[in-house]
């Protein structure tokens, strides 16, 4: 009875196998190849931080915008106008009032801290009493009382007393002097004289 085994590999089978399982194996990249790749990368790097550093450099060189004008001076943007209402003090009355309006044209709001005038005979108190403040587009309305000190020495000519009105706003405080015109020197006139006759010495 013939028996039938296995093959048995001949000779050099193992090492042909060997020969070309290495032959299949895929080759390392050259040495070459992997340093381009670095200097790649180092050349990316590098520009990135060019590019970095020309953007900082730009930025921190770049024009600064003009800066804002300041707000104008308050005695500029302010204007005081006389509105009438003169009371008429009879003979020997020491007080009289009329009225006054402040105007803002335009800028930051602009506070009154006095209202005053610069006779010595008269002195002025308010209503609001300052401080207060006046903004652009909200005219304040003013009611002035004129009290008489010394009826002897109230002036009674051309240069009737004025307004001496200290302003403040963001740019400045100023003292600003307020000729009221023609219509309050004559209504004034008429009530000093009302107050105070000619004949009368105090």
């Amino acid at each position: 009875m013939n028996a039938v085994g296995p093959v048995e590999p001949g000779e050099n089978t193992y090492a042909q196998e060997a020969a070309a399982h290495e032959a299949a194996a895929p080759e390392p990249a050259p040495p070459a190849r992997r340093g381009t790749r670095h200097r790649r990368t180092a050349i990316a790097a590098a520009t990135a931080v060019a590019l970095g550093a020309a953007g900082l450099g730009l930025y921190l060189t770049r024009p600064e915008p003009p800066p804002e004008p300041p707000p104008p001076w308050p005695s500029q943007s302010v204007s005081v106008t006389y509105t009438g209402e003169m009371s008429r003090p009879r003979a020997g009355e020491r007080d009289f009032t009329f009225a006054v309006t402040f105007t803002q044209a335009s800028g930051p709001p602009v506070t009154v801290r006095q209202v005053a005038q610069p006779s010595a005979s008269l002195s002025v108190r308010t209503s609001p009493g300052p401080p207060f403040t006046v903004k652009t587009g909200t005219p304040r309305k003013l009611i002035i009382t004129m009290h008489i000190r010394e009826c002897g020495e109230v002036p009674r000519n051309a240069g009737l007393p004025f307004l001496e009105v200290t302003l403040r706003n963001a740019r400045a405080n100023e003292r600003q002097s307020y000729i009221l015109g023609p219509e309050y020197a004559n209504d004034l006139s008429a009530a000093l004289s009302a107050a105070c006759p000619r004949t009368r010495v105090s």
